[in-house]
């Protein structure tokens, strides 16, 4: 086991804290650049690791990557990896701002090796968190306790590692080797078997849930697929140049600055935008597929809109789902061998954030503009979030379209504290 001591640490080598690295290099204080690490659990960095299928796009324009809106000079663009990498020409030839999430991926992967001061270390899990306190009872900093016992002690902490997973209470029950999260989906789905048919149901009406209808007749060449949607069917993303322009980073500032009754309304109304829809060229062509199943077969995936979960069980080694049609109620069993779930995430905040505002005897986590907890002013400590303050910072929180500026936010607050520090007595 053993001890570090760093300014600025990070849960999470995510898109959300990669960008902060980026903006902590490229800032003028090289001292803090040296001074910060980030940690992330698996071997590499990668985005939605789970979702990489080979045909998937991102739905946002590779412009708004890690540094572009920030800085356009910068040598960490997207356009910088293209054109390292020998890639460019033919990236341009397809005539396209949404590149294949793989490609992303790779992008970020070629980011993180391409920090020269800010540090990564992989394979580091936090287990937990403990805030580090004065005399007076004033947080100084944090100790963050690894899986494997390492201990690590900054002054600043930033949270990006996501929401957990959310499984609907009515499938709680099942045993978990019958249920597959999207953010399980290509690790567990090539686990199971490929040459004996397999009766698979995939829950939810979004992005991540169509993939997973598409990717598993492919992953597995037997398998029959139902999908089980609540609404009258799969439905576009809200896509209007009109409503894009609330996910400029300037919008950010007009949200905050909203009383909260009436940010809660807006989230209402936006929804449409970013959850359960899926990205309109995709629609096309799960409605190709689908059609071409009807006409010419095999028949291997059907679609059962305005249907809900009421139940489910194990029936000897079967999983049985009572499917409640909403517009009669009338309620029809479904055995199948495993639920694939495109349900989402848990609204709450991260359990790791749970269990500090705890142990800092916060009821509520109130966030800055900058991002950072609401500790005390007398805290010389600081706890930021990133990706988890919709409810504050707008639907564009948790997406890559305010990653740049957001890093900026976060930076400025970082230099700004320290330089009131630097100049009082």
């Amino acid at each position: 086991m053993t001890d570090q001591d760093v300014s600025v640490l990070t849960i999470g080598a995510g898109p959300a804290n990669l960008a902060l690295a980026v903006a902590i290099e490229e800032s003028s204080s090289p001292e803090l650049a040296q001074s910060t690490l980030l940690l992330e659990q698996h071997p590499d960095v990668q985005w939605q690791r789970n979702l990489l299928m080979p045909w998937a796009r991102s739905q946002v324009s590779f412009l708004k990557d890690l540094v572009t809106l920030r800085n356009p000079r910068s040598k960490f663009s997207f356009l910088s990896f293209l054109h390292e990498q020998g890639r460019l020409d033919k990236f341009v030839n397809l005539g396209t701002f949404h590149p294949y999430r793989w490609e992303l991926s790779d992008y970020l992967q070629w980011v993180a090796k391409s920090l020269e001061q800010v540090d990564i270390r992989y394979g580091a899990r936090a287990s937990h968190i403990t805030p580090t306190r004065d005399a007076e009872g004033s947080v100084t900093g944090w100790t963050v306790s690894l899986a494997d016992g390492d201990t690590i002690r900054c002054r600043d902490l930033v949270v990006g590692g996501g929401r957990e997973a959310h499984v609907p209470d009515t499938l709680a029950g099942l045993p978990i080797d019958r249920l597959i999260h999207s953010t399980q989906f290509r690790s567990r789905i090539g686990q199971l078997p490929t040459d004996r048919p397999l009766r698979v149901v995939v829950l939810g009406g979004a992005q991540s849930a169509a993939e997973m209808f598409v990717a598993v007749t492919e992953i597995l060449p037997l398998s029959e697929v139902t999908m089980v949607v609540r609404s009258v069917g799969l439905q576009n993303y809200q896509t209007s140049k009109f409503v894009n322009e609330l996910f400029f980073p300037s919008f950010v500032d007009e949200f905050y600055q909203t009383p909260a009754e009436q940010r809660g309304k807006i989230l209402d109304e936006m929804r449409p935008t970013n959850y359960a829809a899926v990205a309109p060229p995709f629609l096309d062509e799960i409605y190709s597929m689908l059609y071409r199943q009807d006409m010419v077969g095999p028949k291997r995936s059907t679609m059962r809109p305005m249907t809900e979960v009421a139940a489910a069980r194990m029936d000897g080694d079967e999983v049985v789902l009572d499917l409640r049609d909403r517009t009669s109620g009338k309620i029809e069993q479904l055995g199948c061998d495993v639920v694939l779930l495109g349900t989402g995430y848990d609204s709450r905040m991260p359990w790791l954030v749970r269990d500090l505002s705890a142990k800092l005897g916060l009821t509520d986590v109130a966030v800055s503009r900058n991002y950072r907890v609401d500790i005390g002013e007398s805290a010389w400590g600081a706890l930021y979030l990133q990706g988890v303050n919709e409810r504050t910072h707008g639907i564009a929180d948790s997406l890559i379209s305010v990653l740049a500026q957001r890093s900026s936010d976060i930076l400025d607050d970082l230099l700004a504290r320290r330089s009131a520090e630097a100049r009082t007595p």
